[in-house]
Formats: structure tokens, sequence, C-alpha cells
């Protein structure tokens, strides 16, 4: 299980990333799936979930819309209205075939909504070889498939924070320990080592740092200090 918002967070962690070199459709997460070299938009998809570890909340591992959709509406997570974060949209652009293009909403915008989407651009929508921001139409949707999230917790629920390294749990500690040493996470300066000093991060801080990480979105930062990263871009 997963939440939408940390979907959501590796996505927007790639916003930027170019197929290297332009126009071949070779990415890593072509490599990751292991297609590279084809168009990539779903298996950006593919990609930004099952680095949440959540790639069992897609009804299908596919790197075809057609197919997703199709696999969706068997499920019976396929909706065509009322679009909310975290929801994975499907695109019919006029001309061509019926489904052509994906991307992975962020939220409403101007009457339409703003959503994260791989291998697209300005000159060519669905095959334009990066990840971008993208506004669009609810008319340019034919649906989208709606994945059974962990319910975001409500504000007014009690957050758990953690003060230092040491109160971390276990399974994110190394994680957070390096990003510590790395100069992301910033603490109080009271510990010379850094490791007893205060970082007061909630759960969920802690969970989309790791998920962030994961993915690789510190990795230039890891390089410039000389540690390992996570991708190989």
């Amino acid at each position: 299980m997963a939440k939408a918002s940390e979907i959501l967070s590796i996505a927007q962690a790639e916003l930027g990333y170019t197929e290297n070199p332009r126009g071949s459709n070779r990415t890593k997460y072509g490599s990751w799936y292991g297609q590279d070299g084809n168009p990539w938009c779903m298996m950006f998809v593919q990609w930004c979930f099952a680095q949440a570890g959540a790639a069992d909340l897609l009804p299908a591992r596919t790197a075809s819309c057609g197919a997703l959709m199709r696999a969706a509406q068997v499920a019976g997570c396929w909706v065509t209205g009322d679009y909310q974060p975290g929801d994975v949209l499907i695109y019919d652009f006029p001309g061509g075939a019926e489904t052509d293009h994906t991307g992975i909403m962020e939220k409403p915008a101007g009457g339409g909504v703003l959503a994260i989407e791989g291998n697209t651009g300005s000159g060519n929508d669905a095959n334009g070889g990066q990840v971008q921001r993208r506004p669009r139409s609810c008319k340019l949707i034919k649906g989208a498939v709606r994945p059974a999230y962990e319910p975001e917790e409500s504000e007014e629920e009690e957050m758990v924070t953690y003060e230092k390294l040491a109160d971390v749990p276990e399974k994110f500690r190394p994680t957070i320990d390096k990003l510590i040493t790395a100069g992301i996470i910033q603490g109080d300066g009271s510990d010379p080592t850094g490791n007893g000093d205060v970082i007061n991060l909630t759960h969920e801080q802690v969970r989309m740092l790791v998920f962030v990480y994961r993915g690789g979105g510190f990795d230039r930062k890891l390089q410039a200090v000389g540690l390992q990263t996570v991708v190989n871009a």
C-alpha cells in the first residue's frame, strides 16, 4: 500500500529528466522495464509505482496505455470523471490511436488537471522526450486508473515525529543517516558527529525522503559529496 502523495513525490523528483540521446527513447525507465528505446510514458508511470513498492496498485504491468485501460476496466478501477490526485490518466489526443499517452494527475487546475508525465514536451505531447508537468483539458482525458491508495492522514490526526536519528524506524534509518551525511537533512548542530542532532522529522517526511532517495532524486547531491548513488542515469 502507498499513498497518492508518495507516488507524486517520486514523480515530482523526476521532473526535468530527459532521454539521452534526444529522440532515442533511451531512459532509465525503459532500461528498468526491459524495453529501452521504445516510447516510455507508461514505463515512467510503472517505474514510479515500483519505486514506492506499490506496483500491485496498478491492474497490469504493461508499457501500453490501451492495455492498462482495459485491465483497469476489468478490475473495476477505471473512472471517467471527477479525477483525483494520483489517478493514472489515459489521454486520447485528436487523431491517431484511441489511447495516446499517460500521466499521473497532480491536482485540479483551471477547469482541467495538472499532471506529471514522462516522454512529453511542448513540441510533441506524446513523445517529447522529457518528464514534465503539463496542464491538460479534461476533454483530452479518455479516463483514468484509480489505484486503491492508502488514505492520506488528515490534519487533525496526531503526527508521529522523530526527534533524532536513533528514533527513526530501523528500516528507514540507514537512508536517513546517509542523507544527513550528505547534508541533505540538516540537524540543529547539537552533536558534533551529526547522529545525535535534533532533526524533528515527521513519519510522513521520513517516508517521502526515503521514496525520493530510492527513486534517485538525491543522486546528484550524493554524487557531489562522493557518496554512492542509487540510479545510474
